[in-house]
């Protein structure tokens, strides 16, 4: 499970098991995870989450976008890293 970001209470990773997925993030806080799609960015879901802290998640993936591609295509050798 590479960690790609911490932000605040947030942790943000995938999975080193699912590279037949298209690119996408877990964001876990306490009990509560959320899975967000990269391309383009969207909630694929959400658990526990209310949903202002959805958006405020949206958001935090949006402002990290190019990271978060460059971390995962470099994690599974997409597009030369």
């Amino acid at each position: 499970m590479p960690t790609i970001l911490r932000q605040g209470p947030y942790r943000v990773y995938f999975f080193s098991h699912e590279p037949n997925e298209p690119p996408h993030v877990h964001i876990d806080r306490d009990n509560q995870t959320a899975k967000f799609w990269l391309d383009p960015p969207a909630l694929a879901s959400g658990n526990g989450y209310s949903p202002g802290e959805l958006k405020v998640l949206h958001k935090l993936v949006v402002e990290h976008l190019a990271e978060l591609l460059r971390s995962w295509n470099g994690y599974f050798g997409v597009g030369g890293g």
